[in-house]
């Protein structure tokens, strides 16, 4: 299996500030799209076999800024982790109520019926599912795969693919705009590179 490249989408106003953004669709700011256009010589400098983007247009837009058009397929299992009754809160409100909660072992309060939110088992299994269908793509190129989605789905799904619980995301710092790569060593999955920003 070749690398699989993950890529955070670039900042939003709700990045910025901490709110959690999980299903609202918010645009990029000015400098998340220019995050964005930096990985451009990090991602052309490898042959891309397939490309998926979360449907959200934050990761819509990141993946066209970085040059991913027509090798992309929106896959809806990439969406952000569903926060419910969090969603658009900081932690730092959420920690005035519950002072010991962490997203990664504790979850999320439910929602609203459109927004119920996810476990992070609920989570993991996304992952798992998105991770079938990389390997399905590796099966049929051979560049490498790029993922083009969420800060807190990406970390769990990098712990999915090094056969760890989606809980073991929480390892995993990731930043907006930002390219990691997942590969091999000696047959066995291992992170390559990570949160990796073009030297300025």
């Amino acid at each position: 299996m070749g690398d699989l490249f993950l890529v955070r989408h670039g900042e939003t106003e709700w990045s910025r500030s901490g709110r959690h953004t999980g299903l609202t669709d918010v645009p990029l700011t000015e400098h998340g799209r220019d995050q964005a256009r930096s990985l451009v010589p990090l991602i052309r400098s490898h042959r891309i076999g397939a490309a998926f983007v979360s449907p959200f247009q934050r990761a819509r837009e990141t993946a066209e800024l970085i040059g991913l058009q027509e090798e992309v397929r929106i896959d809806p299992d990439l969406h952000e982790w569903d926060y419910g009754g969090y969603e658009g809160v900081t932690t730092v409100e959420i920690h005035r109520s519950r002072p010991d909660w962490f997203l990664f072992t504790d979850g999320v309060e439910p929602g609203p019926p459109d927004r119920p939110g996810e476990s992070p088992e609920q989570v993991g299994d996304r992952a798992d599912r998105v991770l079938a269908r990389v390997e399905a793509a590796f099966a049929n190129t051979e560049g490498c795969v790029v993922l083009v989605a969420h800060g807190h789905f990406l970390r769990a799904l990098t712990a999915r693919y090094l056969g760890l619980p989606a809980s073991h995301g929480a390892l995993f710092q990731l930043g907006t705009g930002t390219l990691c790569r997942l590969g091999t060593e000696h047959a066995r999955p291992v992170v390559a590179a990570w949160n990796v920003r073009p030297v300025s």
